[in-house]
C-alpha cells in the first residue's frame, strides 16, 4: 500500500550498511522555528487540536521536507500521548510545555494505572499511515514514544520539572511503586511502537529524555531496565525489512555501553560526547545518532559548515552514523541556518567519502 523507497540511507546507515553519504535528519524538525508550522498550528487552535488531527500532523511533518533535503521524516506527536490515553488529562497552556491533570501522586493512583486501550491513540497510527502515504517513498518515516522513565518523570511530577523532587522521593521511598508505574509504561510503550510501526512507520525511537538526571545504579534500575523490557517486545522486522529501533538518552554518555548492549540497532547522543570516543568503545556493535549542538544553528554560515566538518571528522572513517542535533532544534533558530547545516552534512560527507 506504500510507494517503494527512493533514499533510504537512513536506514541503511541505521543497520550499519554502507551509504554513499552521511543521512541527517533533526530531532523536532517539525517545529516552531518554521513559520509555516505555526501557522498551521493558529489554523488547528492549539497544540493538541494539531497532534490529534491526522491532517494537521501529516501537514506539518512535510513541511520541513518542503525546505531541506532530510534524509527521515519522524512523526509529528507528543511524547505524553501515552499518559493522555491512561486519563492523565493532557493540555498545553499557551507559552508553557504539558500539563497533566492527574498526576500519580499515591498509591491508590498508582494503582488504578493500566495500559490504554490502543484505540484511544488511533488518531496517532492514522498519522502514520496518512504521512507515510504522502511521502510516497521519498524518505523513511520514524515513529517515536517516550521511554517508560521519561513518561513517568511527567506522570508523578505532573509537568516538566528543574528538580524532579516529586519523582525521585517516590522512587527512593516507595521503590515499588515507581516499578509499578514503569512496568505498565513499559508494556503500552512496546504496543504502542508497535501499533506504529504495523502502520507504516519505518523505524522507531525512544525518548529518554531525562535517563540522565538518575544516579549511577538509579539509572540501570529504573530506566535502563525498562527500556530494555520495551525493545525486547518491539517487532525487528515488518512487511519484509527491518525495522531500526533508536535509543536516545540525553545525559547517557557515562551508560554509554550499557545502553548500546540493551538492544537497539542505534544509539542516540547528546552534544556532550566525543563521537569518535564513543565509537572506539562501542566498536561496530550499534550505529550512532547526533550529535552536534543545537545552539550551532544560531552562529554565522561559515562558522555551521565548520563544526559540521569537525562533527563528523570526530566519528572518523565514514560509517554508521546518522547525522543529528545533541537535543531538539530550538524554536529560535534562523530556519535559513539548518539549510546551511543539512547541505554541509550531505557535501562534507561525499567529500570524505570520496577521500577514501
Amino acid at each position: 500500500m506504500f510507494a517503494p523507497l527512493s533514499n533510504d540511507s537512513f536506514l541503511r546507515a541505521c543497520l550499519r550498511q554502507p551509504t554513499d553519504h552521511t543521512p541527517v535528519w533533526l530531532m523536532r524538525q517539525a517545529g516552531r522555528y518554521l513559520p509555516e508550522y505555526r501557522a498551521t498550528r493558529a489554523r488547528a487552535g492549539s497544540f493538541m487540536g494539531l497532534a490529534t488531527d491526522p491532517e494537521f500532523a501529516t501537514e506539518v511533518t512535510l513541511q520541513p521536507l518542503a525546505r531541506y533535503a532530510l534524509d527521515a521524516a519522524i512523526l509529528f506527536s507528543d511524547i505524553l500521548t501515552v499518559p493522555d490515553a491512561m486519563g492523565l488529562g493532557l493540555s498545553f497552556a499557551d507559552g508553557e510545555g504539558p500539563r497533566l491533570a492527574h498526576p500519580l501522586r499515591d498509591e491508590a493512583a498508582v494503582a488504578k494505572l493500566a495500559v490504554p486501550d490502543m484505540d484511544k491513540l488511533h488518531y496517532v497510527f492514522d498519522a502514520v499511515t496518512s504521512i507515510r502515504k504522502a511521502l510516497n517513498g521519498r524518505v523513511p518515516l520514524i515513529g517515536f514514544s517516550g521511554s517508560p522513565w521519561t513518561l513517568a518523570c511527567y506522570m508523578v511530577e505532573g509537568a516538566g520539572s528543574s528538580d524532579y523532587r516529586l519523582v525521585k522521593t517516590m522512587l527512593y521511598s516507595r521503590p515499588d511503586l515507581m516499578h509499578r508505574i514503569l512496568e505498565v509504561n513499559a508494556a503500552a510503550v512496546a504496543q504502542y511502537l508497535n501499533s506504529q510501526i504495523e502502520a507504516g512507520a519505518q523505524a522507531v525511537m525512544i525518548f529518554d529524555s531525562w535517563g540522565g538526571v538518575l544516579a549511577d545504579g538509579a539509572f540501570q534500575a529504573f530506566s535502563l531496565a525498562y527500556t530494555q523490557r520495551v525493545l525486547a517486545q518491539l517487532r525487528r522486522e515488518y512487511g519484509g525489512r527491518r525495522v531500526p529501533h533508536i535509543v536516545f538518552t540525553k545525559g547517557g554518555g557515562l551508560w554509554l555501553d550499557e545502553i548500546a548492549a540493551s538492544g537497539p540497532d542505534v544509539v542516540g547522543l547528546d552534544w556532550t560526547m566525543n563521537l569518535g570516543a564513543a565509537r572506539a568503545r562501542i566498536g561496530d556493535r550499534v550505529a550512532l545518532q547526533g550529535n552536534i549542538d543545537p545552539n550551532v544553528l544560531f552562529a554565522e554560515p561559515e562558522q555551521i559548515r565548520a563544526e559540521v566538518t569537525r562533527t563528523l571528522e570526530s566519528f572518523g572513517r565514514p560509517g554508521a552514523h546518522i547525522f543529528n542535533l545533541g537535543h531538539g532544534i530550538s524554536q529560535h533558530t534562523p530556519p535559513d541556518n539548518v539549510a546551511v547545516l543539512v547541505d554541509a552534512v550531505h557535501e562534507v560527507s561525499r567529500r570524505m567519502r570520496a577521500a577514501e
